[in-house]
């Protein structure tokens, strides 16, 4: 049943590694992206407030699917950004991160915005009384709490951005869901095998990653 692993015709790790390189590459964008847009959405300024607002609401009602096209065929065969890229799989690869950090990064400012409401107002009140700007509270005093708050929301969205990641095999980028594609169309007698390997990796990916990110939320939680 599981012949087509020792063929050598799959290279089931690779496909994975790639899927890695997605995830880690868009976790990143996607914690910096988040950041700067739940700052805007409590900043003091209407016109950042209200994009933030708009941004959030618009990009994460929008399937990923979309988005993630809407780079390849927009950005890319419209407008001609290749991003750096060299051939058909870098630009994809970077098209496919970019797509993924656009729309992870809504989530993600909206955790930290729920961690920001759990701040007591009145550390805030008492650092503007001290002479500290907007950006000085939100990042010596507001966002430290916020994150130590929100590791666990933040954990359920690296896992769902894992998962997400199978959607960027609608451009071609060669990760565990475009392999699991072909190992369907070649090996028709191991249907039940070939999902059972695709599922055990993924389960691999993200399993760990949700019980150690529990963990260090326990370790770090802030005690009201």
């Amino acid at each position: 049943m599981f012949d087509f692993l020792d063929s050598g015709q799959y290279d089931l790790l690779g496909a994975f590694w790639v899927t890695v390189q997605l995830t880690l590459y868009s976790a990143v964008g996607s914690l910096i992206w988040g950041t700067v847009l739940a700052g805007m959405r409590v900043s003091p300024v209407p016109l950042m407030r209200a994009f933030g607002t708009a941004y959030v609401n618009v990009v994460r009602n929008i399937p990923l699917t979309v988005l993630i096209i809407a780079c390849s065929l927009g950005l890319n065969q419209t407008l001609g950004f290749a991003l750096g890229g060299d051939n058909f799989k870098e630009i994809g690869f970077r098209l496919a991160v970019l797509g993924l950090v656009a729309y992870t990064g809504t989530f993600v400012c909206e955790a930290l915005r729920s961690g920001i409401n759990t701040v007591p107002v009145g550390q805030a009140e008492a650092a503007r009384a001290l002479g500290l700007s907007f950006f000085q509270v939100l990042t010596l005093i507001v966002l430290p709490q916020a994150f130590r708050a929100v590791i666990a929301p933040l954990a359920n969205v690296l896992i769902a951005l894992t998962k997400n990641t199978t959607v960027a095999a609608a451009i071609g980028v060669a990760e565990a869901s475009l392999l699991m594609k072909e190992m369907i169309e070649n090996e028709a007698d191991a249907l039940f095998a070939v999902f059972g390997v695709i599922a055990l990796g993924f389960v691999l990916l993200t399993l760990p990653t949700g019980l150690l990110l529990g963990w260090v939320a326990k370790r770090v939680a802030v005690k009201r």
